[in-house]
């Protein structure tokens, strides 16, 4: 699929399985946070919304205006952290290149690269939305 063209009727009959979908304040910020730190691709980023590969993996970010008659916007907190208790671990991203970039976007980290005892090495770094990123490589 050419998620640069498709369009949106084609590509919401594409999904299955498990989706993700996150609310942000700003999506153009958000993908060239995720492209820059983690090398995922945007596709059709746009001020409302963009596709986000990483490795096969595709989910969505839409801005909270595109929400105006969901009725999830209203449960989002006025001021962040809004991603409070989900993190999106990113399997195939070194901590220790991702904390680097992280460091020079001036973006939170909240746990710097540790081995832990579950066979992975991981950090934690948290995005303007609230989102807590965590890059994982196999010990």
């Amino acid at each position: 699929m050419d998620y640069d063209t498709v369009s949106p009727e084609d590509f919401g009959r594409s999904l299955s399985g498990l989706g993700i979908n996150l609310l942000v304040r700003d999506v153009r910020r958000q993908c060239a946070f995720l492209t820059g730190l983690f090398g995922m691709t945007a596709h059709q980023a746009s001020d409302d919304f963009a596709i986000l590969r990483y490795g096969e993996q595709v989910f969505q970010i839409h801005s909270d205006g595109t929400y105006h008659a969901n009725p999830l916007l209203g449960l989002l907190p006025e001021t962040p952290p809004r991603g409070a208790g989900i993190e999106i671990r990113l399997y195939d991203s070194d901590p220790d290149a991702a904390v680097d970039k992280a460091e020079a976007a001036d973006a939170t980290i909240l746990q710097a690269p540790t081995d832990k005892p579950h066979g992975l090495r991981e950090a934690y770094i948290l995005c303007e939305n609230g989102y807590a990123w965590v890059p994982s490589r196999v010990l």
